[in-house]
């Protein structure tokens, strides 16, 4: 079983306790790939948030690209990220939205690594 904080110190709160439920199970070579693997795809909340902000300034929906959400992109988009009313959600909930996508990402990869290393 894999230590989550020896794998990946920079995890914190909610995102450490979901990767940590996923390494328990795990050989630790499985741990570090999957550690390698989630570095390189995950998003971070702060990134989420300055390209929201972007939103108010340049163009709205940079943030929705970033994490994957193509659609929502477009309509915020041409919407200017529904009228500004949509941007402000997300600048609120940023946290909320990057966690959802780096949970998706963290699942994909532990089911693709549990696969091929068994």
């Amino acid at each position: 079983m894999a230590e989550i904080m020896q794998v990946m110190p920079e995890l914190e709160g909610e995102e450490m306790l979901f990767v940590g439920g996923l390494l328990k199970d795990m050989t630790d070579d499985q741990a570090r790939t999957f550690a390698v693997g989630y570095r390189s795809q995950r998003r971070d909340s702060t990134t989420v948030l300055l390209l929201s902000l972007l939103g108010f300034v340049v163009i709205a929906g940079v943030h929705r690209f970033y994490l994957g959400q193509v659609g929502m992109g477009i309509v915020y988009l041409l919407t200017a990220g529904f009228c500004f009313i949509g941007t402000i959600i997300d600048i609120v909930n940023h946290k909320n939205l990057t966690f959802k996508y780096n949970q998706v990402k963290a699942q994909n990869l532990a089911m693709m690594i549990r696969g091929s290393m068994q």
